[in-house]
């Protein structure tokens, strides 16, 4: 995003953030806020909605025109992540909800399930532990007695 374009509109008050609603020349939408750095570039910062082309949504917060801080990302698939994002990658605490139903809940690391987490599959049973990527040694499931 840079710089006034054909299909934006800018609303800037004296003091915060500016209130964009801009369409990206590939078709992606963006309703939120936005900051204007001295170069006169507009970038993506605080709180909005992107929606792709191709029908991925992400609703949350923005920092120098990446997905950073808390937010969700629906994917075309069914896929839903909802927690924390770091430079437009999962990152900190979150829940990966799978198309078919199953759930992850811990820890991301750079887009990885990573550190301690609960993986849910379709059934309900809950599976425990350490996740590493691909790896998790160890699971434990809960039982519910």
């Amino acid at each position: 995003m840079s710089g006034k374009k054909e299909g934006e509109t800018l609303n800037t008050t004296e003091k915060g953030p500016l209130k964009v609603s801009y369409i990206f020349p590939n078709g992606d939408r963006y309703e939120g806020e936005c900051s204007r750095l001295a170069s006169g570039v507009i970038m993506r910062s605080g709180t909005g909605k992107h929606t792709s082309e191709n029908g991925i949504v992400y609703t949350g917060e923005w920092h120098e025109d990446k997905m950073h801080g808390t937010g969700t990302l629906q994917l075309p698939s069914g896929a839903l992540y909802e927690g924390e994002f770091k430079d437009n990658m999962y990152h900190g605490t979150g829940t990966y909800t799978f198309p078919d139903g199953s759930t992850y809940k811990g820890h991301f690391h750079k887009n990885r399930l990573e550190g301690e987490g609960a993986f849910t599959n379709m059934q309900g049973l809950v599976w425990t532990g350490e996740f590493h990527g691909k790896a998790a040694l160890g699971l434990k499931m809960q039982h519910n007695i």
